[in-house]
């Protein structure tokens, strides 16, 4: 090219990727919510930077912490900060988790140091050996439960804060805990009991069961439904001898009676699986509240797939309901307050299959024009958004884009299949972002 044409065609080359950019929409709405997060951003580097957050929570009646994956401590040391804030600030009450009800009330036993409770939180979390333990046998539950401990020690029994598992798995020892309660309890109808439950123990495999009542050879659930009248119909008096055994032996009736239910439709209808197992966590939180009383407040810990609203991602379209959504629509949105928490890299705790040895797996950077690609492109290391109005209003944040979820089982080669198409400021109330975050420190 002749150097007297060198240097327009060079203007024009420039003119033309500027405006080419320009108007490049999904480039240009990439940088202009990067701009946007980059305004908005509350640097959080120490606890009393949660000022602002802990303050609009607390003023709720119910705070769901998210996680973007089970084997992350970041995730855990800052929703134990945020927590022991609500309690400790705001008089909440409770915490419940995504883990199994009967293996973590013996964490709860701990930290109210009741009747027959273990000697110290590693003890009892030793002995959580149903997979993936790392999601509970871990330091930063260990440091949790202690200052749960040393926070209730001299208080009544009714103000101390209470930590429970709200899940439908760990039906196993939730039937074996509930055997012992009518052995001590309700001797003349245990041998009653017992021929209800071994219609879904007589299979020692759930999936085993699950296969026999897809081909219509079995159905328990009115058995196990029996099983929790038979409760019910004895309440008054079993309330008057314990009110809080009542309470623990009837949440594992309704875990065994629910668990019959989430693998019955596993086969036929993974979707209302799904929501069988959603349903009964959310209805476990609400049995919570009414047991510690009128007007307790509770903080939910589970994945940022269950905390955050549905109506506000993909899984609307399959029809599938999560705490986020059936909190907000009982209690109304103006009770509840939701806090997801994400990252763009780092190294994460899981398994490569179902049931498989723990790993420490690379987490690759956030996919470009996801979430995670964006709030990671935000100058700040660890910050946090709080959304109002005005967020979901904004034209670039009412449309869905991909935001990750790492579950126990992950494979960062196939990490592209683990976003899910989100609206975040309707999806959650405020979002933790860090931007990169190291695994789990499991027990041993």
């Amino acid at each position: 090219m002749s150097p007297k044409y060198l240097l327009p065609a060079l203007l024009f080359l420039i003119a033309f990727s500027v405006l080419a950019y320009c108007n490049n929409g999904e480039v240009s709405e990439t940088e202009q919510l990067i701009d946007y997060f980059n305004e908005k951003a509350i640097q959080l580097e120490d606890e009393q930077d949660l000022d602002e957050l802990v303050h609009m929570a607390g003023e709720r009646d119910l705070v769901l912490l998210g996680e973007a994956s089970h084997g992350t401590t970041d995730f855990y040391s800052w929703r134990a900060s945020i927590s022991k804030r609500l309690i400790e600030e705001k008089g909440f009450s409770f915490i419940a988790v995504e883990g199994d009800f009967a293996a973590l009330y013996h964490l709860n036993k701990y930290v109210k140091d009741l009747p027959g409770a273990a000697g110290s939180a590693e003890e009892v979390v030793r002995e959580f050996d149903r997979w993936p333990e790392w999601m509970w046998a871990n330091e930063d539950i260990v440091d949790l439960a202690e200052w749960m401990r040393e926070y209730n020690e001299g208080r009544e029994s009714g103000d101390m804060a209470g930590f429970y598992g709200m899940d439908v798995y760990g039906h196993w020892e939730a039937m074996e805990d509930l055997d012992n309660y009518i052995r001590d309890y309700l001797p003349d109808y245990r041998e009653k009991a017992q021929e209800k439950l071994m219609c879904f123990a007589s299979y020692t495999d759930e999936h085993d069961y699950a296969r026999a009542a897809a081909r219509g050879q079995v159905d328990c659930s009115e058995e196990l439904k029996g099983v929790v009248e038979l409760l019910k119909d004895n309440s008054s008096r079993l309330k008057e001898e314990s009110e809080r055994e009542y309470f623990r032996a009837k949440q594992n009736a309704y875990v065994v009676k629910n668990a019959e239910d989430f693998y019955r439709l596993a086969p036929v209808d993974d979707n209302e699986s799904w929501n069988s197992r959603a349903t009964h966590m959310w209805r476990t939180v609400q049995r919570i509240a009414s047991y510690r009383g009128e007007g307790a407040r509770g903080v939910v810990w589970a994945h940022n797939t269950h905390i955050g609203d549905a109506r506000a991602t993909s899984m609307h379209d399959e029809n599938r309901v999560n705490i986020g959504a059936l909190s907000r629509q009982e209690m109304g949105r103006e009770n509840v307050f939701s806090i997801g928490f994400g990252t763009y890299t780092g190294t994460v705790a899981a398994g490569s299959s179902w049931g498989s040895r723990m790993e420490i797996m690379e987490l690759p950077e956030g996919r470009e024009e996801s979430y995670e690609y964006i709030l990671g492109s935000v100058d700040l290391e660890q910050y946090f958004l709080i959304f109002d109005q005005d967020d979901r209003d904004h034209e670039l944040l009412s449309e869905r884009r991909g935001h990750r979820a790492v579950g126990v089982v992950y494979n960062p080669v196939h990490d592209a299949g683990n976003y899910v198409p989100t609206v975040l400021p309707e999806r959650y109330d405020a979002f933790i972002f860090i931007r990169e975050t190291s695994e789990l420190q499991l027990v041993r």
